[in-house]
């Protein structure tokens, strides 16, 4: 067989592209190569930029709790988030003062590296609130059945602005301390009597008891003392509201969660949800932080 006949029988390219009749134009090949790179180029960033999402590591979650309680009391929702690969930190809160309280968690977020997610509980929400603000490395805001202040709200005035709390002076006990100013001040506890109806009602009687028995005060200035410029203003944030809570009537957690923009869940709950109510709590935390990520 000679190479003529051959080369009209052969599908190999080799035999195939002899004709020029069947020889592609360059000009073609040319598209076909630059259209094939490009495509090359969008994959390889698409993977580049998945691979980078997956291997960013975890945010540092940052619990501060509120008055009449300590750190704690976020032992289940650290359990879970610690099971789940991310770093925690639950520092003590003062319980001193808004200006001085926050400049304290500021100081803590000043020894992180890397990104942050925030948390706060009750008025420990206050304080993440001010803490935040002007700090490029936390990424998100939770706030828990917690306070969240515009500027110049007050503790008080954002407990009084609805109906439905029932943490009022009658129910406190106040002691006489020397205030961080050095000035006469008084510590406000809870009273034992109405400890758990006020703060944990959804939790059994004996842990509340040793809660009541184990709070810690809070300064009473800290009620009347002016919020800051509000980091969620600039950072996205998650609410959770605790329908069933005595201390910030439901209607006031929804009212600061809307106003923050955030991204809200309602759950039967106590005041202390991240006690009565871990899952749904570290649940709402971790979404928050996947979706900075």
């Amino acid at each position: 067989m000679n190479d003529d006949v051959r080369t009209e029988t052969d599908t190999t390219p080799r035999t195939t592209f002899r004709h020029a009749r069947h020889r592609p134009h360059r000009s073609v090949l040319l598209v076909l190569v630059l259209a094939l790179t490009a495509a090359a180029g969008l994959f390889g960033a698409a993977a580049t930029a998945t691979a980078s999402a997956r291997d960013r590591p975890k945010p540092t979650v940052v619990l501060v709790h509120g008055a009449f309680a300590d750190a704690s009391g976020w032992n289940d929702v650290v359990a879970r988030l610690q099971r789940d690969g991310y770093p925690v930190l639950a520092p003590a809160n003062p319980l001193r003062g808004v200006a001085s309280d926050s400049a304290y968690l500021a100081g803590i977020l000043q020894t992180i590296t890397g990104p942050v997610v925030l948390v706060g509980h009750s008025y420990g929400g206050v304080v993440i609130t001010n803490a935040a603000t002007g700090n490029p490395n936390v990424e998100a805001l939770v706030y828990i059945a917690a306070f969240a202040p515009a500027e110049g709200d007050t503790v008080g005035g954002l407990q009084d602005k609805f109906t439905g709390s029932k943490l009022h002076l009658d129910a406190l006990d106040v002691r006489p301390i020397i205030g961080i100013d050095g000035e006469p001040s008084y510590d406000a506890y809870v009273k034992a009597a109405v400890f758990r109806d006020i703060f944990a009602a959804d939790l059994p009687r004996k842990t509340t008891a040793v809660m009541a028995a184990t709070q810690r005060p809070a300064d009473v200035h800290t009620l009347g003392q002016p919020s800051g410029v509000p980091a969620w203003r600039t950072i996205p944030s998650g609410y959770l509201v605790a329908k069933a809570d005595n201390l910030i009537p439901p209607a006031a957690q929804r009212f600061m969660a809307q106003r923050a923009g955030a991204r809200t869940v309602e759950i039967d709950s106590s005041h202390v949800a991240m006690m009565s109510n871990p899952g749904p709590t570290a649940d709402l935390i971790q979404r928050m932080a996947r979706s900075v990520r």
